[in-house]
């Protein structure tokens, strides 16, 4: 087991252990304010996570008000995509790391609806940035990509998600 799903696993139980109140026999469920500590301290580490390696790649990325950190390669040309618009993509989706998960050169390109085929919350905000003919390199932290479970195939549980996109005209 790697050593931040052994940490992470570590803060979790110790977050989620049930106490007893001392002689009562009550049993009391942890407060969502140290649910809150917990979630705040994962989104903190994630941005590190995510810091060092735009500056490791020395990329021209930002952070989007959300947390999505995007680099605008080309804007393409028209109007911006919007909701319920039809588009087709070629993508390649990547742990952090490197390792491959997903790319369209092996499905071909993915055809969705913005803001109701079921992708990642972090692509949906993404792909809004773009336009037809547009690419952008995005970097989802898990909460705006497969969040703790992961997508049981290919992306880990609480994994960072890069996708490279590029929108076909």
């Amino acid at each position: 087991m790697n050593a931040k799903v052994f940490l992470f696993l570590l803060l979790l139980l110790s977050v989620s252990c049930r106490n007893e109140k001392e002689g009562t026999g009550i049993v009391q469920q942890p407060g969502t304010r140290d649910m809150a500590e917990l979630n705040h301290y994962l989104v903190q580490k994630d941005r590190e996570v995510i810091g060092n390696y735009i500056e490791r790649k020395d990329l021209r990325m930002t952070e989007s008000p959300t947390g999505l950190w995007y680099m605008v390669i080309n804007e393409g040309k028209g109007d911006y995509l919007t909701e319920n618009e039809r588009i087709r993509m070629h993508y390649e989706c990547s742990l952090l790391d490197g390792t491959p998960c997903y790319n369209s050169s092996e499905t071909g390109p993915r055809e969705i609806i913005i803001g109701r085929t079921d992708i990642e919350a972090g692509l949906n905000e993404g792909l809004r940035m773009l336009k037809r003919g547009g690419e952008a390199l995005f970097i989802l932290p898990p909460f705006l990509a497969h969040g703790l479970v992961g997508d049981g195939k290919k992306i880990p549980p609480r994994s960072i998600v890069v996708y490279r996109i590029n929108i076909a005209y």
